[in-house]
C-alpha cells in the first residue's frame, strides 16, 4: 500500500494522531509537511520522519488564518512541486459544558480550527490537485459527530460538519481523480482524550479511571482506539488500492459506533 513518492501535508502533526499519521505516512514512501503551531513539537516529528529515510518540512500554521494556510500551500510546493494528499487533522476538544453555559468565543474557537481550518486548506490545495488531475483528502471527523455526547456540543457540530463537507466536496472533484473521505474515531489513546476524561470526571464528582473505564464499556471491543491503527486506515485511504472509495466516513471507533 505505498503511496509512491507524494507529497503529503498533515495538519496537527506535532504530536498525538497527527505524529502518527505523519510517520505512518512517511514510512510508505511519502514526503511531508508538518503544519502545526508548535516548533519544538514539530522538530521531533521531523527527526522521526527522518529516522525513517524521508523528507520533511515544518511549517508553521494557523489554520483559524486564511493567509497563514496559502504561506502553508506556497512552501509545500517551493519544497516538494506538488501536494498529494491533505490530511486535515488538527483540532481541539474543545469545552465539557451544558449549551446554555458555552461561552460563545469557545464555540467559534472550536468550529474555527475544527472545520473552517478543514475548509481553509482543502480549498487551497484543491486547484492543484486540478491542476495534476490527482489527489487524497482525508478529514480526520470523530464517532463524537454521530452519535449524542452530552456537554460536547461544539466538537459535536463541528465532527459532524467535517462529514458534511466531506460528500460535498468528493461530489465536486471525483472527475480530477481527487478523492475525499473522513475516518471517524472513537475515543484514541492519548493525552488529548485523558484531559476530556478529567473534565467529564470534575463535572460528574468522579475520578477519571472511572470515565474512562465507562467509555471503553461502549465499544464492543471494551477499549480505546490505538492512534497505529488510525494512521494505518488514514494511509490506505491514500493509497492505490482505495482508488474508488470516495465520499465515505469510516468508523474506527473498537465497535462504539457500527453506523
Amino acid at each position: 500500500m505505498d503511496c509512491e513518492q507524494k507529497a503529503a501535508i498533515v495538519t496537527g502533526a506535532g504530536r498525538g494522531l497527527g505524529r502518527e499519521i505523519a510517520i505512518e505516512l512517511a514510512k510508505r514512501g511519502n514526503n511531508i509537511v508538518i503544519a502545526d503551531l508548535n516548533p519544538e513539537e514539530m522538530s521531533e516529528t521531523q527527526e522521526m520522519i527522518s529516522d525513517v529515510g524521508q523528507s520533511s518540512i515544518a511549517v508553521q500554521t494557523d489554520l483559524r488564518d486564511p493567509t497563514s494556510v496559502t504561506e502553508t500551500i506556497d512552501e509545500a510546493l517551493d519544497e516538494f512541486g506538488s501536494i498529494d494528499i491533505l490530511i486535515n487533522n488538527a483540532g481541539i476538544a474543545g469545552p465539557n459544558l451544558p449549551c446554555e453555559e458555552i461561552p460563545i468565543e469557545e464555540w467559534e474557537e472550536t468550529i474555527a480550527v475544527n472545520l473552517r481550518g478543514a475548509f481553509l486548506m482543502t480549498r487551497e490545495v484543491l486547484p492543484t490537485m486540478k491542476d495534476q488531475r490527482f489527489g487524497r483528502i482525508v478529514n480526520i471527523s470523530s464517532v463524537t459527530g454521530k452519535r449524542p455526547v452530552s456537554q460536547r456540543s461544539p466538537y459535536a457540530a463541528s465532527k459532524l460538519g467535517l462529514v458534511g463537507f466531506t460528500r460535498s466536496i468528493a461530489s465536486e472533484v471525483g472527475e480530477y481523480d481527487i478523492n475525499v473521505n473522513a475516518v471517524c474515531p472513537g475515543s484514541v489513546e492519548g493525552p488529548r482524550i485523558e484531559r476530556v476524561f478529567e473534565r467529564y470526571a470534575e463535572a460528574r464528582g468522579t475520578d477519571s479511571e472511572t470515565v474512562k473505564q465507562g467509555e471503553m464499556e461502549k465499544s464492543a471491543r471494551v477499549e480505546l482506539v490505538k492512534p497505529t491503527s488510525v494512521a494505518t486506515l488514514v494511509a490506505f485511504l491514500c493509497s492505490p488500492e482505495s482508488e474508488q472509495m470516495t465520499g465515505q466516513d469510516l468508523n474506527i471507533s473498537a465497535g462504539k459506533v457500527m453506523y
